[in-house]
């Protein structure tokens, strides 16, 4: 696949943000998804890489499902989450940006006698786009386009903290709460956390989180609104988020060996040599097996996918039985091993692609349970190496 298409899903919480990507993309076109979100698919300037565009409204809640949705959806290189927040350092300028090599979502915690307790939840940026982004903070060339000014917006890298509620004291129970169990976060927000853990939960999808800095969370935000911080500030995160992800879709992360998805994976052929003497006969001999195994002169053959999806349909029904998966999302996998059952009965030749999106649909949907994956990623496999 090219560089130009390749591509990158952005999403932002608030119009503002929205507008500030869109200002940035040609050639927009609606993409609706089946459950009703809407993306607009474009490309960054004039030939630039794709970018799916979507408005998550506010919360790590709302921001956790619709990332999941866009990834399963698109099968993106890399996820952005662009817009503004609030500034916790005073050398953290109105109009920088601050990129999320650390998130933290701060309201996990257990409540005893002696006090509330944090129990929090972080998630690192993966390390080549943490280098990649780093290199273009370091170029500068992002910048161009934008409005000068007495002051021209600074990169700033470390962690942000992500909660349910906007920030805006400097002396408040939350704040000071932050400052003793955070006191390492750059900026605070309300959506991170929710797009970190879908791309965790995707196999180490690369996900950066890229905030303008438009308030300073200490009870002058009214202010700083009035000022117009909030337009000024997404813009400078859409800049850096456009020239990112450029980078990123010219310069993919290569995933590790433990984050390499499971479906990408080419089946492992080994060989054994089998000795006996005598009258002895060997069976079967083999070290560590992983995943299906055939064995003997129907190895190489082709895998019966229609049985291999009633084992998974029948799977699937024990794992509702047993209060792995929610009435919904039961619902909404069946839906999805229909429409695989069908691509295979017309036959895999002629819906490959189909089938293949509908099983990685699917996966989206059932990725926490892990026999449910695993089985998945093996279906998957198995309809890739087809020819």
């Amino acid at each position: 696949m090219s560089t130009k298409d390749r591509l990158v899903v952005i999403l932002t919480a608030l119009n503002l943000e929205y507008e500030a990507v869109c200002e940035r993309l040609s050639d927009l076109t609606v993409h609706r998804h089946a459950a009703g979100t809407r993306f607009e698919v474009g490309r960054l300037g004039r030939g630039g890489c794709r970018v799916a565009l979507a408005l998550v409204g506010k919360g790590n809640h709302p921001a956790a499902v619709l990332a999941e949705r866009a990834m399963a959806e698109f099968s993106p290189a890399a996820v952005l989450f662009v817009g503004v927040a609030g500034g916790l350092w005073p050398n953290i300028r109105l109009g920088d940006v601050v990129v999320a090599s650390k998130v933290y979502a701060y309201h996990g915690g257990t409540s005893e006698n002696d006090g509330l307790k944090a129990r929090p939840k972080a998630w690192e940026i993966p390390h080549e786009a943490d280098q990649i982004a780093h290199h273009v903070a370091r170029s500068g060339r992002w910048r161009d386009g934008l409005t000068a000014e007495p002051h021209p917006a600074t990169v700033h890298f470390g962690a942000i903290a992500a909660g349910e509620v906007v920030q805006d004291s400097a002396v408040s129970e939350q704040a000071r709460w932050i400052r003793q169990h955070y006191n390492d976060a750059l900026a605070i927000e309300m959506e991170a956390a929710g797009v970190a853990q879908a791309g965790h939960l995707n196999r180490a999808l690369p996900v950066v989180v890229v905030r303008g800095i438009s308030d300073h969370a200490d009870g002058t935000k009214t202010s700083t609104d009035g000022h117009n911080w909030q337009p000024r500030a997404a813009r400078h995160a859409a800049a850096f988020a456009a020239a990112l992800a450029q980078e990123l879709v010219k310069n993919p992360p290569t995933p590790t060996t433990s984050d390499t998805d499971s479906d990408r994976s080419a089946p492992v052929r080994v060989t054994n040599r089998n000795v006996a003497n005598g009258n002895a006969r060997v069976g079967i001999q083999a070290g560590q097996i992983q995943g299906g195994v055939v064995i003997g002169a129907d190895a190489d053959r082709p895998p019966n996918l229609a049985a291999s999806l009633g084992e998974l349909r029948r799977d699937l029904k024990q794992a509702h039985r047993d209060g792995g998966l929610d009435n919904d999302t039961y619902e909404a996998a069946e839906a999805e091993l229909d429409t695989a059952a069908e691509c295979v009965r017309e036959g895999v030749a002629g819906s490959r692609s189909r089938l293949l999106l509908a099983l990685r649909r699917l996966r989206g949907l059932v990725g926490e349970v892990a026999e449910l994956a695993a089985r998945l990623a093996g279906i998957i496999a198995a309809v890739k190496a087809l020819q």
